[in-house]
């Protein structure tokens, strides 16, 4: 069964609802590309590396702008989802794809601020990252997606799909 906190972040992503094996499927279908990106940012942050930055901003943007084509979703469709007989995931709905934009462009500000040799710059960017990604990884909340429908005005939406809501 789906905990409300699943269904909450589900629901921030732009999903609908779903029952709750569907629910979980997608759910951890969806943590796929965090799990990746999260580890290399802490990466890109050890090594001081703009050029991974660049990469990495490269790649959540093509999610962004192509999102039938993500690469992290179509290899979890291909190698885990297929094998194991588990929904495949579909294209990113608006929520999803501007958290992708949002974090694309943080990645590219701590890039070229390394680039640039603006210390203090790129540490702010590179703990306003791993602060989201924390917030994402442990505590299923996504700083993006809320910040979407902050944007669009949707406030009583946005408070409710946070981790400690219940409706």
């Amino acid at each position: 069964m789906s905990s409300p906190v699943v269904r909450n972040f589900m629901r921030q992503q732009g999903f609908p609802e779903e029952p709750a094996p569907v629910c979980d499927m997608r759910f951890q279908g969806l943590y796929f590309q965090p799990r990746i990106v999260g580890p290399l940012v802490v990466v890109a942050i050890v090594l001081h590396s703009a050029a991974i930055f660049f990469a990495l901003s490269a790649v959540l943007w093509w999610n962004v702008l192509l999102p039938a084509w993500n690469p992290f979703e179509r290899a979890y469709n291909r190698l885990i989802a297929a094998r194991r007989g588990k929904a495949a995931l579909t294209p990113a709905p608006g929520p999803r794809r501007f958290a992708q934009g949002m974090a694309a462009a943080f990645l590219i500000v701590a890039g070229v601020a390394l680039a640039h040799g603006w210390v203090v710059t790129a540490w702010i960017f590179e703990g306003f990252l791993v602060m989201a990604f924390a917030m994402l990884l442990f505590g299923k909340f996504c700083l993006g997606a809320y910040v979407y429908f902050l944007l669009r005005g949707q406030f009583g939406f946005a408070n409710a799909t946070l981790p400690w809501a219940r409706r």
